[in-house]
């Protein structure tokens, strides 16, 4: 019975027109899905039956492609209009805000104006200015040259540079010249910065100071480099600091003790004889010993009064051992 309905060997039985009308309505409701958000419609509602509604046409419907398909229709869009109609007639009226025309001039241009900057310095308030004459011999009538300063964050002709900035000088139908200038602030008083147009001789004068920056006095020295020295252009230092001397040791206090002389430094003591002892280093000479008291013939004996020790020399000029001056008893 399939072969007389026209379907293929293996396949199934041919679709009824019921079956096709839901397919068909099944693919429009995935398609509306897909650029319809039913969740943003304010007029879709679903009632407590499972079923949906339009709030605007108040119409039932039994499933989200019915309700896509309503909303397709012309009583849906007649509704539409009618309710943006009455809306717009019941807002009140606001003014509508001014917006300001500008027709943009094209004119041919024909080239760039003639120029001359001069470079001043003013001793007394050590000033840098500079003075600029442009030159507009076909300027349009009744038109006068402007000027502007640009930052370099502004243009697109050249990389930015925060060290410099743009002064910019424009006028119908020459084309717009710039001049790169020091990014340092303009001084705006008025005898210095001023600005002249001639309309015989068609020249612009611009004068532009410059402040100066302030001093810092409170500026560190700069550090040293690796080898010692100073940066160059910066003023000297002040010169080291000498060391400390040692402090002198107490009055009233002996000397304080020293270390052993190093081997060979001193010549060897004299032979210990009959001769003079001799003194030992940094103290006071030692005294003879007293004579023994008693009668007899050594009972008036005076002592003579001590003598220096010989001085101590090369062991060339030692005393030989056993030789001494003669006593004087005079």
């Amino acid at each position: 019975m399939d072969r007389e309905w026209g379907s293929k060997p293996g396949s199934g039985g041919a679709a009824s027109a019921q079956t096709e009308a839901m397919d068909r309505r099944e693919r429009l409701r995935r398609l509306a899905l897909e650029t319809i958000d039913l969740a943003k419609d304010p007029y879709f509602m679903r009632n407590h039956l499972g079923s949906y509604e339009c709030k605007l046409c108040l119409t039932l419907h039994n499933n989200e492609g019915n309700y896509l398909a309503h909303t397709q229709g012309k009583r849906h869009q007649t509704n539409l209009a009618k309710r943006a109609a009455r809306e717009a007639k019941e807002a009140p009226a606001q003014p509508q805000p001014h917006k300001r025309k500008v027709s943009v001039r094209k004119s041919v241009k024909i080239g760039r104006p003639g120029y001359r900057v001069t470079k001043q310095y003013d001793p007394e308030t050590k000033q840098r200015s500079l003075l600029f004459q442009i030159e507009y011999p076909e300027i349009e009538d009744n038109t006068k040259p402007r000027h502007r300063v640009m930052s370099s964050y502004e243009q697109r002709v050249q990389p930015f540079d925060r060290r410099y900035q743009y002064l910019l000088f424009a006028a119908e139908p020459y084309e717009i010249i710039a001049f790169k200038v020091p990014s340092t602030e303009i001084d705006k008083s008025t005898p210095k910065f001023f600005s002249h147009w001639d309309p015989d001789s068609k020249m612009f004068t611009l004068q532009v100071y410059f402040k100066t920056k302030p001093l810092e006095a409170n500026k560190p020295p700069p550090p040293p480099a690796a080898n010692g020295t100073t940066v160059p252009g910066a003023p000297p230092g002040p010169p080291p600091h000498a060391p400390a001397p040692p402090p002198p040791p107490p009055q009233g206090m002996p000397n304080p003790p020293r270390g052993p002389p190093p081997p060979g430094s001193l010549p060897p003591p004299p032979p210990m004889g009959n001769g003079p002892r001799p003194m030992p280093p940094g103290g006071n000479p030692i005294a003879p010993p007293p004579p023994p008291g008693g009668s007899g013939a050594m009972g008036n004996f005076t002592p003579r009064p001590p003598t220096n020790p010989p001085p101590q020399g090369f062991p060339g000029h030692q005393m030989q051992q056993g030789m001494h001056p003669p006593p004087n008893y005079g």
